[in-house]
Order: C-alpha cells, then sequence, then structure tokens
C-alpha cells in the first residue's frame, strides 16, 4: 500500500469464487498490495469487495484478484450468478446417484457392484462436485488454498483410492463416502445461500419500494411515463393511494402522505402546497400535483440504499481475531490432514483406506465457512432489519460501541421536544411596543435556521406586522444573533445581565416551561418574548425504555436551568446540564467518557454535529439536519425519540449474535478437530457437521429480523 493523493475513489467490485474467511483474507491482501490503494474491505456474504483508492482504475484491482485465482468485476447491483439454484441443480443430480451408491455398497456384495458404484459415483464427483474442483485447481495454480481445496482434496482422495481398489481387486472401496461428502456439502451450500440471500435483500427490498411509473401534467394534458425517464422540474400528479415517483415539493393540492415505507413510523405526515415530500412515500386521500427536485442516484431512498450497503460492507472491529486465525488456516489443516494419515497408517498399524478415511474427515471437519459467515451474516441481517424500520447504522462498529454504551445525553430542544417552536408571550419595556419587540426581533432573526429564530418570523408575519430591513446579520451558535435594523444595532439573545424586574419575569417564563430570551436596541433592553416547544407525545416512554435498559440519561441544553429542569421533570430525566453552549456539549461528552462512562449522544441540530462526532455513538434523528445526520454513527429516519432505545437495543441484539456466531465457529473447530483426529468422526458425518455449522451461524442471524421496534410494538 502506497501514499494516497488528494483525491479518493471507491470502486466496488463483485467477487466470484470465494466460499471462506480464508478466501477473504486473500482477496483483501491482493487489493491492499495494489498500488494508491488506501483500504480494502471484502464481505463474504455479498461476494462484494469495496476499496478506497487514489487510483480510479478498477482493472488493476480486476488484475490483482485475478492473478490470485478468483474473479471479479465492476459491481452492478445484481449477483454475478443465481448461486443457490447453481448449487440446487448438482444437488438434484447429485442426491438421487448418492442414494443408488449407498444401496450398492450396502445392499450387495456382488463384484459388478463395485463397477456400477464406480459408474455412478463419478457424474457426482466431476458433475455436481465440479465447482469445487474448478475453486480448489485454481487456487492451486496461484500456490493458495482455500475452502474448495479441503472439499476436492478429501472427496478425490476418497474416489482415487477407490479406483485403485478396483482395478487391482483389493476390495472395500469408499465411492459412497466421496459421493456422500459431495451431496451433504452441496445441501449445505444451497441451504446457505438461500439464508444469505434473506439475509442480504434489505438493500434490494428498499429500491423495490420505489415507484415504477409516473404520471406526468403536461400543461393541461396527464400521460403516464416510466419513472426512469422523470427528471427534475417536472410536474408529476399523484392519485390517492399512488406512491410519489421522485422527491419534490408539493404545488398543489393536500393530502397526508405514509412514510412507513422508509422510516417505520406509521404515523402520516400531512402536506399541502410548499411541503416536500419524499419519493416512494404513499399518498393518502387527495391528489396532489409535485414539482420534481430531485431522482436518481440523489434521492433520499437511493442516499438510504448506499448507507445500508456502505454499513453492510463494513467490518466490525470483533472480526480482527477471525481474519487472523482463517489466514493460516487451511494450510495447517492440510499439513494436520497429512500428519494424521500417516500417524493412522504406520503409528497404528491401520490400513491406507481407514487411514486415509480419518485424514478425508479431518480435511472436511476443518472447513472455515462458519468462520467467515459468523460476523457478515449478522451484520447483514441487522443492517438490513433496521432499515427497514427506518434507521440506518453507518459502519458496523457502530454494534461494538452500542453493546459498551451505559450513559445517554439527550438533546432537548427537536430532539425531547418537537422543535416547533411558537411565541407565547411578549414583555415589551423602555416604551417599546409588542409589535415593535416583535418586528425588530425577527429582523435579526431573518434568514436564521434556528427554530426560536424561525418562530419569532413566523409570529411576526402572522400578527401581519412589516419586518424591517436588516443588514450585517451575525448568527452566534447557542448565543443568539445581531443585526443592523434602521440604523440601530439590535441584538436577540440569551436573558442575562437585565435589570431586576425583567430578570423576574425572565425566570417565571422559564419556570412555566418557556424559553426566554431578551431583545436590546443599541445595548438597551427593550423586552423579553417568551416561545414554547411542545415536548414530543413519545418522549416520557423513550425515556422510561431507556432506563429501563440500565442506562444513564441526562438532558443537555443551551436552554435556562429552569426551563431545561421544568422539561426534564415532565419526561423523567434525573439529570440536567443546562446553558450549555454547543461547544459545551462537547465538554460534557468528554467529562462523561472522563469518568471512565460511554456514552451515546442524540442530537438533531447543526450546533449538535461536534458532540454527536466525539461520542462513542452519536444518534441523529430524521427530522434534523444533514450536517448532524453526517456526524453521527446512527441515523434515524423518523423523529419519534423511541427509536434510539430501539435502535440501541438492536445494535446489542446484533453484537450478542456475532458474539455467539464467532463463539460457535471456533468452538466447532476446538472440539471436532481432534475427534476427527483421532478417528471418532467418520467423513459422513464431518461433512454434515461441516455444513450443518454454516447453516447454524447464517440461521442465528437471521433470527434479528425478528426483532420488533418498541414504537411499532406500542402503536
Amino acid at each position: 500500500m502506497t501514499g494516497a493523493s488528494a483525491v479518493t475513489h471507491e470502486v466496488v467490485l463483485d467477487i466470484e469464487g470465494m466460499t471462506c474467511a480464508s478466501c477473504v483474507g486473500k482477496v483483501e491482501r491482493a487489493l491492499g498490495g495494489v498500488d494508491l490503494v488506501e483500504s480494502a474491505a471484502v464481505n463474504l456474504v455479498t461476494r462484494t469487495a469495496t476499496v478506497r483508492t487514489a487510483a480510479d482504475d478498477p482493472d488493476a484491482l480486476i488484475r490483482a484478484v485475478e492473478r490470485i485465482g478468483y474473479g471479479a468485476r465492476r459491481h452492478r447491483g445484481e449477483p454475478a450468478e443465481d448461486e443457490p439454484a447453481t448449487y440446487r441443480r448438482r444437488l438434484w443430480v447429485a442426491a438421487p446417484l448418492t442414494v443408488a451408491v449407498l444401496l450398492l455398497t450396502f445392499g450387495t456384495s456382488a463384484a459388478w457392484s463395485m463397477w456400477l458404484a464406480w459408474a455412478l459415483a463419478t457424474p457426482v464427483q466431476f458433475y455436481a462436485g465440479w465447482p469445487f474442483l474448478r475453486s480448489a485447481w485454481r487456487s492451486a495454480r496461484h500456490g493458495t488454498t482455500g475452502m474448495d481445496t479441503l472439499v476436492a482434496v478429501g472427496s478425490l482422495a476418497a474416489y482415487a483410492y477407490s479406483v485403485w481398489a478396483v482395478l487391482s481387486d483389493a476390495g472395500g472401496h469408499y465411492f459412497d463416502t466421496g459421493a456422500v461428502i459431495i451431496t451433504l456439502v452441496l445441501l449445505g451450500k444451497t441451504l446457505e445461500a438461500r439464508a444469505r440471500v434473506a439475509a442480504s435483500d434489505a438493500s434490494r427490498a428498499l429500491l423495490e419500494r420505489a415507484a415504477t411509473d409516473a404520471t406526468v401534467l403536461d400543461g393541461d394534458v396527464e400521460r403516464g411515463i416510466p419513472v426512469s425517464d422523470v427528471h427534475p422540474g417536472m410536474l408529476v400528479v399523484v392519485r390517492p393511494g399512488e406512491k410519489v415517483p421522485a422527491d419534490g415539493v408539493v404545488r398543489e393540492g393536500t393530502s397526508w402522505v405514509d412514510l412507513s415505507l422508509l422510516t417505520g413510523e406509521s404515523v402520516p405526515v400531512d402536506v399541502g402546497p410548499g411541503d416536500e415530500v419524499v419519493g416512494a412515500s404513499v399518498n393518502g386521500t387527495g391528489r396532489l400535483v409535485v414539482f420534481v427536485t430531485t431522482v436518481g442516484a440523489n434521492s433520499q431512498l437511493a442516499q438510504i440504499v448506499r448507507l445500508l450497503q456502505a454499513a453492510q460492507g463494513s467490518k466490525a472491529p470483533i472480526q480482527r481475531l477471525a481474519d487472523r486465525v482463517a489466514s493460516v488456516f487451511v494450510p495447517i489443516v492440510l499439513a494436520l490432514a497429512a500428519a494424521t494419515f500417516l500417524g493412522w497408517w504406520l503409528a497404528a498399524d491401520a490400513g491406507p483406506g481407514a487411514a486415509l478415511l480419518h485424514a478425508v474427515a479431518v480435511l472436511l471437519i476443518a472447513c472455515p465457512c462458519a468462520l467467515g459467515l459468523a460476523t457478515p451474516a449478522a451484520i447483514m441481517a441487522g443492517t438490513g432489519r433496521a432499515a427497514e424500520i427506518g434507521i440506518l447504522f453507518r459502519e458496523a462498529d457502530v454494534f461494538e460501541a452500542a453493546h459498551r454504551i451505559d450513559t445517554v445525553l439527550l438533546d432537548k430542544t427537536g430532539t425531547v421536544t418537537q422543535g416547533a417552536m411558537t411565541v407565547t408571550e411578549t414583555f415589551p419595556v423602555n416604551g417599546a411596543s409588542e409589535d415593535a419587540l416583535l418586528a425588530s426581533a425577527a429582523a435579526a432573526e431573518l434568514g436564521s435556521e434556528h427554530p426560536i429564530g424561525r418562530a419569532v418570523v413566523a409570529a411576526a408575519g402572522e400578527a401581519g406586522l412589516a419586518i424591517p430591513a436588516g443588514r450585517d446579520h451575525t448568527i452566534t451558535p447557542g448565543a443568539g444573533a445581531r443585526a443592523t435594523v434602521d440604523g440601530h444595532e439590535v441584538v436577540v439573545g440569551r436573558p442575562e445581565e437585565l435589570p431586576a424586574a425583567m430578570g423576574e419575569r425572565a425566570d417565571a417564563m422559564a419556570g412555566g416551561g418557556l424559553t426566554p430570551f431578551a431583545v436590546w436596541r443599541d445595548r438597551i433592553p427593550i423586552g423579553l418574548i417568551g416561545v414554547s416547544d411542545p415536548l414530543k407525545p413519545e418522549a416520557r416512554a423513550a425515556v422510561g425504555a431507556l432506563s429501563t435498559m440500565g442506562l444513564r440519561v441526562r438532558l443537555v441544553t443551551g436552554d435556562r436551568a429552569a426551563t431545561a429542569t421544568a422539561v426534564a421533570e415532565r419526561v423523567g430525566i434525573p439529570e440536567v446540564a443546562a446553558e450549555v453552549m454547543p461547544a459545551g456539549k462537547v465538554d460534557e461528552v468528554r467529562s462523561a467518557r472522563s469518568g471512565g462512562r460511554f456514552v451515546a449522544f442524540v442530537g438533531d441540530g447543526i450546533n449538535d454535529a461536534p458532540a454527536l462526532a466525539e461520542a462513542d455513538l452519536g444518534i441523529a434523528l430524521g427530522t434534523g439536519t444533514d450536517v448532524a445526520a453526517a456526524a453521527a454513527g446512527v441515523r434515524l429516519l423518523g423523529g419519534d425519540l423511541r427509536g434510539v432505545g430501539d435502535a440501541l437495543r438492536l445494535a446489542r441484539r446484533t453484537y450478542q449474535v456475532i458474539s455467539q456466531n464467532l463463539f460457535w465457529a471456533f468452538a466447532y473447530n476446538v472440539v471436532m478437530i481432534p475427534l476427527a483426529v483421532f478417528g471418532v468422526l467418520s467423513p459422513v458425518w464431518a461433512a454434515a457437521a461441516m455444513a450443518g455449522s454454516s447453516i447454524t451461524v447464517v440461521l442465528n442471524a437471521l433470527r434479528l429480523r425478528r426483532f420488533r421496534p418498541d414504537r411499532i410494538t406500542r402503536a
């Protein structure tokens, strides 16, 4: 790996021929050795490699993979082949022939039965077992080994010895052993491939939720077109019950839209002229005319799918031990099988046939399939289920972080509260009227994205006030706004250093749950404005769920202590950090971490982004800003606060499944290999156990698909 240039490209390749964890390690090392490659992550479940490189040259990457005996191509969004069907076709041939070989072997001792068994076992060995033989030959040509090497060597050894026994009239063949081995491995591969498809179909299911057709409004004429022909600037008609074909803004009509396909939340959202709608959401009862703003790869649905695929392609830190073991596993097993053969033949005085069977059992029992599938299968199932209920995990390390979290810091505005602030009370002083107070504050806040600023501007507009023009606007996150209005300096900010009467009134507002702020003109206070922000209806239940999980919950806000305390008491949060500036939120995270705690921060605003990035786990609500979402490791597509508990529970459960799978994969080999070495397991039972171990870890991962989120269960 060499240095990188200023531009980094992400290249996704489909990899053919991978069968186990050792294959993953070889492909990653080959890709990592290409010039200008920064990192390479290979996923055994999806059969893909994600490469970050400073050189936009996929051909060099493909050649590197092919040099070690695997196939590669640019990712096309669909599998290179229908793997379950490929295995299934060969299994249909192998199964009846294997049964016939078994009947001949154990049903008659006639001399002709050996020749017929040879004839029946040959297509099983060379047609049904061809994928394993081809893969093993590719690996051998390039001086490498893999799981298929073990299957090919084991089955060919039994077949070749049996041919020699028939031709030399030595008696005692093992055609049944070779045939049963291939049939059982094929059965395992068929079931495993079907289970892997089930674990990895989440992104495909999301894409299938998009509309396929659209009705375009051309003047007064409506005409249907494929959704692929829709482009920004078009007007599309969405009738009741239809899916919105693309992201856009409502121009005409009122209705509600169901976002549950994207967010997992079943509560409909009312929309009218000026409201944004998202592609793939379902229109309710009204006819809408939508101005299309975003299509294709830039749409929200496409961005969600990309995030999901990135998470599914990432590698959890817990996987590193398995990768190190897998890199040397197959050569060690081959050496152990050879030693087993020699030991039984020479030291234990067994015949060459019996010694060969013990060696074959070692080869088969040690296939590291389960080791390679343990982590990616759980990640695929966990992230897929999360996406279905409106939760996006950015990277696989989220699962390990969530497993350690013991403290949750909650932002207030837009997180615990709805973030839909309204001006509730005004208190003008020093000769200012209520209208002048509100108009001056609105002039300074004009253009602000903060909920308080928007509330003030909206209140002035609803009151029919003429908002004077301002200039030299300055917005200070967490502090307020400043502007020059009609030649006067107007400042809107925290109610600090005020006359006693104003201070008492501000305290009274805060004690009633309002958020007060002051307005100054030329450094003279002209009044107070109190805004209210309703609590989210699910806030108390969400906090209760976090507490039930054994988590320490704390409210962190820039609001006054009295306001913050009132909100915290209403939702059941025992600890409050109030009057905290954006930089102070980072300090709160660091303070908690310095005490040995693992911290999750939950927020939605621009000023929450530093704390989201600083925390061990950042969780951003989907109703917030893109900046917050970009800084977080977990993104909730909806605004339901109960999604925080759902995300942590699902992440913890996924980590538990990963741990269970890795334990099973390691324990399986630790227990089974000695049994095979000492002759307790026959090759047939070894093949069955090997197939069963792979199926077990995938089925264990698929249990995550049954996860029930708290917010949907309650609904």
